[in-house]
């Protein structure tokens, strides 16, 4: 298990936020991102390189480890794919406010960064790959509450809530008394330590802290029915090429290799509802 600071942690509820948000770069797409008419498939081919935008700085899923190397769930999925497609890949990495434009102006050939599939008209823009990804609100209690099983439970309870995510906002919504903290870390100390009941946060980001830190005092307790998909982000017309990508995924997951690089870094398939 590739390894990085903890205080790292605590951002990627906000990087979860900004990668499943919209970006000011997709108002800005225009009919010039349909593609040329060339094939990109049979270009990527001949060249034997893909270009693939990623953050670099998205733990855990596009970051450099202690070693200064890029890697994470995001980096190791793209990876696995170019190597069955028979190409080398070639990571640009790219601030996520500018990842747009840069796939429109073809910078590179396609977005490997937990872009959430069912946001806004983001796929009437562009296509997308069959999901690799699937994640949602899930909630947090000790280890040892067998009270709290459903959202429902956690009317009149305490939640720790970063008060910046849209998680403290379903918290409220099911009636919880939130109490502001700084990210996961924060949170379940606030648990363990009683002051707290509960906390409500992303599923990834979950996982990752327990699976990163070996954490035993507090469980998933429930989870949402409603789930973020994520997928590989390609421009319009450029239909070879994804279905590339979506024969790859199907192997991965037929022969267990997605759910292996899912257990790797998150302790559970999180490329499967």
């Amino acid at each position: 298990m590739k390894k990085f600071h903890l205080v790292l942690i605590t951002m990627l509820f906000i990087s979860v936020l900004a990668a499943c948000g919209t970006s000011s770069d997709e108002d800005n797409a225009s009919s010039g991102q349909e593609g040329d008419s060339s094939n990109l498939y049979e270009s990527i081919q001949e060249k034997g390189v893909i270009t693939v935008g990623t953050e670099g700085t998205y733990p855990p899923f596009s970051f450099h480890n202690d070693n200064d190397e890029l890697t994470g769930y995001d980096v190791e999925v793209m990876r696995e794919v170019a190597s069955r497609l028979g190409v080398e890949v070639e990571f640009n990495e790219t601030q996520w406010d500018s990842m747009f434009a840069g796939l429109n102006a073809e910078r590179f050939d396609v977005i490997a960064n937990q872009v959430g599939i069912n946001v806004g008209d983001r796929s009437e823009k562009y296509d997308f790959s069959d999901p690799y990804t699937y994640t949602g609100a899930v909630l947090v209690v000790p280890s040892d509450n067998d009270e709290i099983t459903s959202f429902e439970d956690i009317e009149g309870k305490k939640s720790a809530q970063s008060l910046t995510s849209n998680f403290k906002d379903i918290a409220t919504e099911y009636g919880a008394e939130v109490v502001g903290v700084e990210g996961m870390a924060q949170a379940v100390e606030n648990i363990k330590l009683g002051r707290v009941d509960l906390t409500v946060n992303d599923k990834l980001a979950v996982l990752q802290y327990m699976n990163e830190t070996n954490n035993e005092d507090v469980k998933i307790a429930a989870e949402l029915d409603d789930v973020s998909e994520t997928a590989f982000t390609f421009r319009k017309g450029n239909e070879e090429l994804v279905r590339a990508f979506n024969d790859a995924l199907a192997e991965m997951k037929e022969d267990g290799t997605l759910a292996e690089i899912s257990k790797e870094w998150f302790g559970e398939d999180v490329s499967v509802k």
